[in-house]
């Protein structure tokens, strides 16, 4: 069925002039908006727990602001609880389908959806007149979050460079942090007319906004040239590994090398199986050929929440409330807070690659252990309390437990699942792994959002203890059964599974070929096909080999009509011919490939 909704041809509309590094930076923060999406949506729906207006308008009971902070305003702890499960569960489904969309689609247009069902969910719950409505805004939601949740990942670590890949994923942990520290400043702009309907509506304006900016984006953003290759489109795969890698150049060695990496992993993975080229494996062989990094996958983000991040989040300026500290004041220090949480993202991101997912890990679960030890303590003397002692600043303490722990998270158990579920399995398993450890994130974290009011409410500061072994549980199982797979590039993740690797080739040149051959050699062994193929890289006329790669391409390049030669550069101008006979220009950074190729 994917072959027929396939366009024939992938159009670049990307401005050539910021090929290399700016383009591959500007692609990951961008498609990052998703998670600053869902990051936001988080914290949002922390603030509405102690709006007034909220309450009366969704609940339907008008409470003082005494009554939030005593826990006496009679809302069933239900309530809330739907609010988040109803995002959960439609994003666990969804997290499931784009394995199907991922793939059929491209990485790119997946994300497009993604962004337009955020869209359309925010203007629905922008004017929810009622818990209905709003639910409903939140189901659609949840669809647009599982999209984004499972494939923005993948398209981060297929473009990412193999010593980037950290840095790159830690760029959208970053912003699906900032999304949450946002939504807690802008909560706590709009409770400054807190009687006013505005002050829980607008913060849905904003998010309307945001996906509106990513919709548009997603038509600029190149596609995964991964995916491109394996769906047939090597000449376009090719040609964005060079502008995402080395300003356009296709002769680059890196660029070459990481293209025969892909083709032959491919090729590899199609003989073993006996699959089709460009087939996608079944789901059966998640636990059949890749068990253990099924197990590791979905366990990460198992534990990424029972650690209790989301227990935290999504009720911070409500269990702030209710150790003493005014709605306000509540709403000031969840603000502060959230701050913390990205900003531990930054020295998390700097070290991933250097420090390794597993040792971070097994770190980061010590540091939340310890944390949560300081808030669950805490939080029981207050509990212990008579209200008229609130004044004694029990809500500090819980403040820097919390603290302490949103800086660890961000830096280790925040970034790093996302990122091994990610890479952890080969091109033709990506979409579905992904989707499967995505589905487990979102499954524990409905799980933790419908326990967490309920739990609270009769444990107290006991409930923190629970989330305190699921830490230590985390880093027992880190050690037990995970594998570093930090510095690799994807091709490669393989061999610390034990599966065979290709075997790497050269391209052998005669001592005695002139530059230009030698450039051509390499257009047409790598089934490039681009006519006007401007080498920027130099190339000597006494060079022995051209380190590259091979591929079954259905284009061939045909000899150069003319071509200029300096003492260290090349061009080479000529034309290509398709399975069709037409002759056509094509430019693998240049306009007339923009011209030749149409994408519906």
């Amino acid at each position: 069925m994917s072959t027929y909704i396939k366009p024939p041809t992938y159009l670049s509309r990307y401005p050539r002039s910021l090929a290399g590094i700016p383009l591959l930076y500007i692609s990951s923060a961008s498609a990052s908006l998703g998670d600053a999406l869902l990051g936001y949506s988080q914290g949002i729906t922390a603030v509405f727990q102690v709006q007034r207006s909220f309450i009366r308008r969704i609940y339907g009971m008008n409470v003082s602001t005494k009554q939030i902070i005593q826990e006496t305003t009679g809302v069933d702890a239900l309530w809330p609880a739907l609010l988040i499960a109803s995002l959960s569960i439609t994003a666990f489904f969804s997290s499931l389908a784009s394995a199907y969309t991922s793939n059929a689609l491209g990485r790119r247009k997946t994300i497009r959806i993604g962004a337009s069902l955020y869209f359309f969910a925010s203007t629905i719950q922008l004017s929810a007149p009622n818990l209905i409505t709003l639910l409903v805004g939140r189901a659609i939601q949840g669809l647009g979050a599982g999209l984004l949740s499972t494939t923005v990942p993948i398209y981060q670590v297929e473009i990412a460079p193999a010593n980037a890949r950290g840095i790159l994923v830690g760029i959208e942990a970053f912003c699906m942090n900032a999304g949450y520290a946002v939504s807690a400043w802008v909560g706590y702009a709009f409770f400054m007319d807190s009687r006013a309907e505005h002050a829980w509506r607008g913060p849905f304006a904003v998010q309307a906004v945001v996906s509106l900016v990513l919709f548009v984006w997603t038509f600029f953003l190149p596609e995964s040239p991964r995916w491109l290759i394996q769906n047939g489109y090597k000449s376009e795969g090719l040609c964005v590994l060079a502008d995402l890698h080395a300003k356009g150049d296709v002769t680059d060695a890196g660029v070459t090398n990481m293209y025969h990496g892909i083709v032959h992993t491919l090729e590899a993975e199609e003989e073993k199986a006996g699959d089709v080229a460009g087939a996608v494996a079944p789901w059966s062989a998640l636990f059949r050929d890749y068990r253990r990094r099924t197990v590791i996958g979905v366990t990460s983000r198992m534990f990424a929440q029972l650690n209790g991040i989301n227990a935290i989040l999504h009720f911070l300026p409500e269990h702030l409330a209710q150790t003493g500290s005014s709605i306000p004041r509540a709403l000031f220090y969840s603000a502060c807070c959230s701050l913390l949480y990205p900003a531990g993202t930054v020295p998390g991101m700097l070290c991933i690659d250097k420090l390794g997912r597993r040792r971070s890990l097994i770190v980061g679960s010590v540091a939340l252990a310890c944390s949560l030890v300081v808030v669950g303590n805490v939080q029981r003397y207050v509990d212990s309390w008579p209200k008229a002692l609130a004044f004694l600043g029990g809500d500090r303490g819980v403040l820097l437990g919390i603290c302490t722990y949103l800086f660890f998270f961000g830096a280790t158990w925040g970034p790093i699942p996302w990122l091994l579920s990610a890479e952890l399995f080969p091109l033709r398993m990506r979409g579905k792994g992904m989707s499967a450890a995505t589905a487990s994130d979102w499954l524990f974290e409905c799980i933790v959002g419908v326990a967490t009011p309920s739990l609270l409410s009769m444990l107290g500061g006991g409930y923190y203890f629970i989330l305190v072994g699921a830490c230590i549980l985390s880093g027992f199982v880190v050690w037990l059964l995970y594998l570093e797979t930090g510095g690799l590039p994807l091709e490669s993740i393989a061999g610390v599974f034990g599966d065979a690797l290709p075997p790497e080739t050269k391209l052998e040149f005669d001592r005695n070929e002139s530059a230009v051959e030698a450039v051509g050699r390499v257009q047409r062994w790598s089934g490039c096909g681009y006519g006007h193929l401007r080498a920027r890289s130099v190339v000597s006329t006494t060079s022995t080999q051209v380190e590259g790669m091979s591929s079954r391409s259905s284009l061939v390049s045909v000899a150069p009509r003319n071509f200029t030669a300096g003492s260290s550069q090349v061009t080479l101008v000529g034309g290509v011919t398709d399975d069709d006979g037409e002759k056509a220009p094509r430019d693998c950074r240049g306009a007339d490939r923009e011209a030749y190729h149409k994408n519906a």
